[in-house]
């Protein structure tokens, strides 16, 4: 502190004094300043030569661990092992993933010798792409899978809407059996060859059918391969895509063990389909599906089309799909020794229900049949009755005129009925001839939709659901566009004049578009309240046939009725898995969040 005595006014010697003090105090603050300064330039160099010799040491230890992987991985064990181990290594990851070869041929020069000298590794064609991509990958690919190797192809071409006008088609709409066409998921491991990558679509298609993969649905570990930007480069490709990439396939024809090609809608060079044609001595399936009927519908001259052929064209023809794509019942590829069988017509194409049940005769073998026809006609010929003994999966849909086909079949495998019929009469007594004549099958799965008429009897009359009483193995069951009451009712507890409950064994129940008729909740509680009681009680509701029913583990209503919060969170306390969704009339839109000031 300073020792100065301000209370007194300064003598002149103090004033003298105090300049004094501060001219020597502003000098040593001054040199103090200038040797803070100096020091901070110090530091600060300091600071720059540590950082740069750090800079130094970091790249001299990024050259040294490049090294220190460059030498193990040159020292590493899979550098020394020969070529055999390598290729059973390889074989081993083909095996769950078929596109694999891309992948290994791009790790270092001696893998991609190795793998380019395997031509099985290239047998296995797994693509998605556009019109406007190339199709010189399929050319590279059959190229490296050499000239011999049998060839497994799945191709699927996404069009883009504004490519080719859409068909004025009718839409078809969710019903349980059919529905859209059903496509299961064989490009989980493919070569994705897309302009860009696309949102999957919101897919709510409710009961009955196993919702498709969006048909552009890519994995987030599937190889992207890049593709042509839109351009008039890219438009003459669009149009010529079809038949150069058909050019290439079918140049390897007699090679052809499975052959899938799927598209989504028209697109410009779909003439080239024509082209597939000839001789497939290695083929075993063969597909080939559109997501929407065509435009048009002329007469193909491609194999579904043929009428004559040499005895060994097809001889391992297992497995045939076509799907909104000419055909005829004729045709050599439908038959006789085929396992699986679906087709699905052209809404203007016409056929005979006898021609139909010749296609399904031909080939006792079937395991799979399904027939989906927009516009079949009565029989001409008498209908012969027909056993298929290996037949587990029958699906059927489309003109009332093919049900009739029921009538004539006996099927003691079937494991899973699928029918899709817009009938002008009844068909209970047609399935229930179906099942007796087939000696009570083994009913697993259940798939209805068409308009039961009359849906209630009255003076105490059948059930319409009697022909579900003898399904004791029956798990799963679903229903469209029929009254919601009545299969809630016959589901529910067993009236007094039963001796033994509806599909004991049902643990899947699907519902959409069932109509109601004022008491749909009431049945519900009550068929959920007696199949599923209450978590640690007992099912009080058993009858003389023994024991007491399944429990519902999976309970799906669409479009039916509404609810309630508090009816299907009570739903949802008995049912393992519950989904559920509103009628689009009961849907009222949510108002709009508003901010009050």
């Amino acid at each position: 502190m300073s020792s100065l005595n301000l209370t007194n006014p300064p003598t002149l010697a103090q004033l003298e004094d105090a300049r004094v003090k501060l001219k020597t105090h502003e000098d040593a603050a001054g040199q103090l300043q200038r040797r803070i300064q100096e020091a901070e330039e110090v530091l600060a160099q300091l600071i720059k030569d540590s950082k740069c010799a750090i800079a130094a040491m970091d790249l001299e230890k990024k050259k040294l661990e490049s090294e220190i992987e460059w030498t193990r991985a040159f020292i590493s064990p899979i550098r020394r092992l020969p070529d055999d181990i390598l290729r059973e290594i390889f074989w081993h990851n083909f095996d769950a993933h078929p596109c694999c070869a891309w992948v290994l041929a791009a790790v270092c020069s001696l893998w991609r010798r190795l793998v380019l000298k395997m031509p099985r590794m290239w047998s296995k064609v797994r693509l998605v792409t556009t019109p406007n991509s190339s199709p010189d990958t399929i050319r590279l690919w059959l190229e490296r899978s050499g000239p011999v190797v049998p060839l497994d192809i799945e191709i699927f071409l996404h069009v883009a809407v504004s490519s080719v006008k859409r068909s004025r088609s009718p839409t078809i709409h969710w019903s349980p059996p059919l529905g859209p066409v059903e496509w299961n998921n064989p490009f989980h491991n493919a070569i994705v060859h897309l302009p860009a990558p696309l949102t999957p679509p919101l897919n709510h298609d409710g009961p009955g059918v196993i919702t498709p993969p969006p048909h552009h649905w890519i994995p987030s570990y599937v190889a992207r391969s890049p593709s042509r930007s839109p351009s008039s480069s890219g438009s003459r490709t669009n149009s010529h895509w079809g038949h150069i990439a058909m050019y290439y396939l079918t140049e390897q024809m007699s090679r052809w063990q499975r052959f899938v090609f799927r598209f989504d809608k028209q697109f410009t060079s779909i003439g080239a389909l024509k082209s597939i044609n000839g001789d497939a001595p290695l083929l075993e399936e063969f597909e080939v599906s559109c997501a929407e009927p065509l435009a048009y519908a002329n007469d193909w001259p491609w194999m579904p089309s043929v009428t004559k052929a040499s005895p060994d064209s097809l001889p391992r023809l297992r497995s045939v799909t076509i799907q909104y794509l000419p055909f005829k019942w004729s045709s050599p590829m439908l038959g006789p020794n085929l396992q699986s069988i679906t087709l699905r017509s052209l809404p203007n194409f016409q056929t005979y229900i006898d021609r139909l049940l010749y296609v399904v005769a031909s080939n006792p073998q079937l395991q799979e049949l399904s027939l989906h026809l927009q516009n079949a006609q009565p029989a001409v010929l008498p209908l012969n009755p027909t056993t298929l003994p290996e037949l587990k999966k029958l699906s059927i849909g489309g003109h009332f005129n093919i049900a009739a086909l029921l009538e004539s079949l006996t099927l003691p495998g079937l494991e899973s009925l699928t029918l899709d019929v817009d009938p002008r009469e009844s068909l209970e007594e047609t399935i229930t001839s179906l099942l007796a004549r087939s000696n009570s099958p083994p009913l697993i799965h259940l798939s209805l939709s068409f308009n039961l008429q009359p849906l209630y009897y009255a003076g105490g009359g059948p059930v319409p659901w009697n022909f579900l009483t003898g399904l004791n193995n029956l798990r799963e069951l679903q229903i469209g566009y029929l009254s919601f009451e009545s299969i809630l009712s016959a589901l529910a507890v067993p009236d007094e004049d039963q001796n033994q409950w509806i599909c004991p064994n049902l643990t899947h129940l699907a519902l959409k578009n069932c109509h109601p008729h004022g008491d749909g909740i009431a049945k519900l509680v009550l068929m959920v309240d007696s199949r599923n009681p209450l978590n640690g009680s007992t099912n009080t509701h058993t009858t003389a046939w023994g024991g007491t029913p399944a429990r519902l583990k999976c309970l799906e209503i669409y479009e039916c009725t509404p609810l309630g919060d508090d009816i299907l969170q009570w739903v949802r306390t008995r049912v393992e898995e519950v989904n559920f969704s509103e009628p689009e009339q009961q849907r009222t839109p949510r108002s709009p969040a508003y901010i009050y000031a």
